[in-house]
């Protein structure tokens, strides 16, 4: 039989493969090989003082590298980054693993950025049949060996951990309460690790609960008007002057 692709690399079922480094795993609308390619190629280039790591979330948002398509209109990353130097290394589909093995191919080696920023952990509560769901310890300890591997290849940045952000219109959606417990942890961690947590999940959400649709157009992906919160929380928390 073959093997999964976490089985190959070390990885067994009882494995946390939210840990185990692994390329892509997941088909979706970009080549994610061309796609780190041009990051390996661009990078040096860029010489950001903020790096975006993510999956689909931040990869859709802007770039450089710039995505082949946009969720929203742009303007809420051009109010907040118009002017600097930023790295987007977001890539749609990503779980932790998948950044835990971009870092190690190194997306981040000799840049020296004043800011990172982490977005990850939502798709590890998906259960595809290229890898399982994670429970949200197994998610807060890929974060962690993400921060980790950050760390010690831009030692003098400053880290933001964001909250998951809410998914599925329902607030009394099982997957909702899994990232209520991911997060929780991820605000343990980041106090523990000294990085910034930034959780904007209240800022997305009706007063009810619900997740509209003119914030997430499918439950997950944000529109402008999601974009424009995220972009919000980012300005004060780089103590950037509005502009």
């Amino acid at each position: 039989m073959e093997k999964t692709a976490e089985e190959s690399r070390g990885g067994g079922p009882e494995a946390n493969t939210a840990v185990v480094p692994v390329p892509k795993l997941e088909e979706d609308s970009y080549d994610w090989w061309t796609r780190h390619e041009l990051v390996l190629r661009t990078k040096d280039a860029v010489r950001p003082d903020i790096v975006l790591i993510g999956d689909s979330l931040t990869h859709f948002w802007g770039g450089p590298p710039e995505p082949e398509s946009r969720h929203g209109s742009g303007d809420a990353w051009t109010a907040l980054f118009g002017g600097r130097r930023v790295l987007n290394l977001g890539f749609g589909w990503d779980r932790t693993q998948n950044v835990l093995w971009r870092l190690d191919q190194g997306q981040l080696d000799g840049l020296s950025p004043e800011w990172i920023v982490l977005n990850i952990g939502t798709n590890n509560t998906s259960e595809t049949v290229n890898a399982r769901a994670n429970t949200a310890d197994e998610i807060r300890d890929g974060a962690r060996a993400i921060i980790e591997r950050a760390r010690a290849k831009a030692p003098s940045a400053r880290l933001v951990l964001m909250a998951v952000f809410p998914r599925e219109e329902a607030p009394d959606h099982p997957r909702r309460a899994l990232i209520r417990e991911i997060n929780a942890r991820y605000a343990e961690l980041a106090g523990e690790l000294g990085a910034v947590f930034v959780d904007i999940g209240p800022e997305l959400l009706d007063a009810d609960g619900t997740l509209p649709k003119e914030i997430a157009f499918d439950g997950c992906h944000l529109t402008e008007r999601g974009y424009e919160r995220w972009a919000a929380a980012l300005r004060r928390t780089f103590g950037f002057e509005e502009a």
